[in-house]
């Protein structure tokens, strides 16, 4: 099955797997998710991820996070850029999601990376989505 956005797939398994309490959720891999995880990892919001499988048909396994009470390690996600509407910004237009407590994840020139990031390098890119 061939999907149009598979980053938007992949926001939404994990939406809809936090909403379940699932520990982990599984999806198809690619690069672009692969550096995505690896970010959510860095930034806090997963406790882990693992590439499995052979060359054919890899997949990418992420491990939520949840609080010693139940609160979940991401309070919610938003695409911005799909493909039938790329959204770019500039290195002096990065925007802060809900006043910097949440992150942007941006593809630029230097590969995938957070607002924050960007921000610190002076670079902008394409906002492929938000996390809080």
């Amino acid at each position: 099955m061939s999907l149009s956005d598979p980053i938007a797939d992949m926001l939404t398994r994990v939406r809809n797997a936090h909403g379940a309490e699932l520990e982990m959720v599984e999806m198809p891999h690619s690069k672009m998710k692969s550096e995505i995880a690896r970010i959510l990892k860095r930034e806090g919001y997963i406790r882990d991820y693992t590439t499995e499988g052979g060359a054919g048909k890899r997949t990418l396994r992420l491990y939520l996070k949840y609080g010693p009470n139940g609160e979940k390690g991401i309070q919610g996600l938003r695409r911005i850029s799909r493909p039938s509407l790329r959204r770019y910004t500039g290195g002096a237009k990065l925007p802060r999601v809900l006043g910097g407590i949440g992150i942007a994840i941006l593809t630029t020139s230097s590969g995938i990376m957070t607002d924050a990031e960007a921000r610190k390098n002076k670079i902008g890119g394409e906002v492929l989505c938000y996390i809080w």
